[in-house]
């Protein structure tokens, strides 16, 4: 996947490389249509001067028929080729967005939102998709003007003179056209991107919208870009009808003007009657600029569409290296001078810790100390601002994806379930590494989900959509396909928060218990989470404050109101060697 920014003259250029075959093809047929239609004019003056001197003109009759079946067919074909070209562009388009978009991670969706990332994946790349489609027929569409003039010129020098008087007045008004049509098409495709992220930010919060009596508001605050949409619009139709209007002006001048001399010419023998009816042909083909119109509106807004894709597309994606971690390897975490900005803010300043091998660590902290940044950077989710994050001794940007996505286990407080049925949603991995059928049902029962996934319709095999779960029931199922993914380090990002307490001990039974060897690293918000673990990172001022149990950590004041509490533990802790001061010495200390 072409990961390097390209201009979005660049993007249709690769698309039109993509369909080079069908682009040439239709290049080709459009000049064919265009030679024949420039071939009619000259066939139907050559038939009619016969017909008026009384001579046989049954072979150019019969040339005039072929030449108007083969414009048919012709015209048929070009239908054909522009129709599966713009189809197979916009596919190519929306796999290269689609593919960069997953490459860069996360950061992209936050900083044009998902709404406007499929406004861009669907209509954008729809519109950019008639680009190469657009080139190709335009070439044919310019030739026909030029031929029309040089036709013009064959017959009489005079009538070529005279169509050349306007003709620079008519490539302003194209110039002037692709222009203003740019800018309209660009304002317009925007206002559509803020409409389409406000609805899906909508529909994403529509129980509470619904909860809160704010329907009308919000619908409101969806269609806020509405006037702007509006208002580009109608630019466009205005510049697209005022070049349609001047256009319209100029071209029966240009043609009266054209005719005119030729009438004259004729009354002095310098041109036949029938080369009258091919001048005033030529005339209207050389004025024909209804048809430049419309390709040059078609491609200013393929322009503007593939200029949002390109946004897009500038965004860097995720490098990666190709370093091996040690075959031995405990699953040993570490984060070194980490700091990470979100918004304008730092949230994570110089941050030190260490996770050893084989450990359960708990992260503790208020809302927005960083716990869920923290385990997105531990994830590779996303990359430090400063810093580097190391599995085994290896920094995490130097190994190969599939490396890193195989030894690397993970679940969220909101998992997607992405598979077509429950079975394929617990299997989703890496190509080539996806686990069995037992190790998928035994994952399933350590995460409490087997139960409920055998009662239903098809059990495994019922597809997701047909699948009705709760919010316990989701979380169950993707911490069930984080265990049955396995690797040397587990990152639960509150993954547990929705379970009920019962399912929750159970889970944590297993999750923080010595039957898992990986690495497990837990974003707590609850007490009795952290009372599980062996050690508790708590997080403060962007910094870990201090290592330990959550025991001996019960004992500081400031720690229990992370909690809201203020008595003793809920739940008893394993023992540890003692609070550290996250500015200590010692592996498991940060400063």
């Amino acid at each position: 996947m072409p990961t390097d920014r390209t201009t979005d003259d660049g993007l249709l250029g690769a698309a039109a490389r993509h369909s080079g075959s069908r682009c040439a093809a239709l290049g080709l047929v459009g000049v064919l249509a265009t030679g024949a239609g420039l071939l009619l004019p000259a066939a139907l003056g050559r038939a009619l001067d016969l017909l008026l001197a009384h001579a046989p003109a049954t072979r150019w009759v019969l040339y005039c028929a072929a030449l108007m079946l083969l414009l048919t067919v012709l015209d048929a074909c070009e239908t054909v080729l522009g129709g599966t070209l713009d189809a197979r562009s916009t596919a190519f388009l929306r796999r290269r967005v689609t593919g960069h978009v997953l490459a860069a991670g996360p950061r992209v969706a936050v900083r044009f939102g998902a709404g406007d990332l499929v406004a861009r994946l669907v209509g954008n790349a729809a519109q950019a998709g008639t680009g190469p489609g657009a080139r190709a027929a335009l070439a044919a569409a310019l030739a026909g003007p030029v031929g029309a003039v040089a036709a013009l010129a064959v017959l009489d020098l005079w009538l070529a003179a005279v169509f050349l008087t306007g003709a620079p007045l008519l490539a302003l008004l194209l110039r002037a056209l692709a222009r203003d049509t740019s800018a309209a098409a660009a304002g317009y495709q925007r206002a559509q991107g803020r409409i389409a992220d406000a609805l899906a930010q909508a529909i994403d919060g529509a129980r509470t919208i619904h909860a809160a009596g704010t329907a009308d508001r919000d619908t409101a605050r969806v269609l806020r870009p509405l006037p702007e949409l509006s208002q580009a619009g109608r630019r466009m139709w205005r510049v697209q009808g005022r070049a349609a209007a001047q256009a319209v002006t100029v071209a029966p001048l240009l043609h009266l003007g054209v005719v005119a001399v030729a009438g004259l010419l004729l009354t002095r023998h310098r041109l036949s009657p029938g080369d009258v009816l091919a001048a005033s042909r030529y005339a209207v083909l050389a004025t024909g600029v209804g048809v430049l119109v419309g390709q040059l509106s078609g491609l200013a807004r393929s322009r503007a569409a593939a200029a949002r894709l390109d946004e897009v597309l500038a965004e860097p994606a995720r490098a990666y290296g190709d370093r091996r971690l040690p075959p031995d390897g405990p699953g040993r975490l570490e984060l070194r001078g980490v700091s990470a900005r979100r918004g304008g803010r730092t949230v994570l300043d110089g941050l030190d810790l260490v996770v050893p091998g084989g450990t359960t660590l708990a992260l503790v902290g208020r809302s927005g100390a960083g716990k869920s940044l923290l385990a997105a950077l531990a994830g590779r989710l996303a990359d430090p601002d400063a810093g580097e994050v190391l599995l085994d001794g290896v920094p995490l940007t130097a190994l190969p994806r599939s490396v890193l996505r195989a030894e690397i286990a993970q679940a969220f407080d909101r998992p997607a379930l992405l598979g077509a049925t429950v079975e394929d949603t617990l299997a989703l991995s890496a190509p080539g590494r996806a686990p069995s059928p037992a190790r998928i049902r035994e994952a399933a029962r350590t995460a409490r989900a087997d139960d409920f996934v055998r009662r239903l319709p098809d059990g495994y095999a019922t597809l997701c959509a047909d699948a009705p779960h709760s919010g316990g029931e989701a979380q169950r199922l993707g911490l069930a396909r984080a265990f049955a993914h396995g690797g040397r380090l587990l990152i639960l990002d509150d993954a547990l928060s929705s379970l009920d307490t019962i399912t929750e001990r159970q889970v944590t039974d297993v999750v923080f218990g010595p039957a898992t060897a990986a690495t497990r690293l837990v974003t707590a918000h609850r007490a009795t989470t952290a009372a599980r673990a062996e050690r508790v990172a708590w997080l403060d001022g962007g910094r870990v404050r201090a290592v330990g149990t959550h025991r001996e950590l019960w004992r500081l004041p400031e720690y229990r109101a992370v909690f809201g509490a203020g008595g003793e533990p809920t739940a008893d802790a394993r023992p540890g060697n003692g609070a550290r001061s996250a500015g200590g010495e010692g592996p498991e200390g940060g400063r």
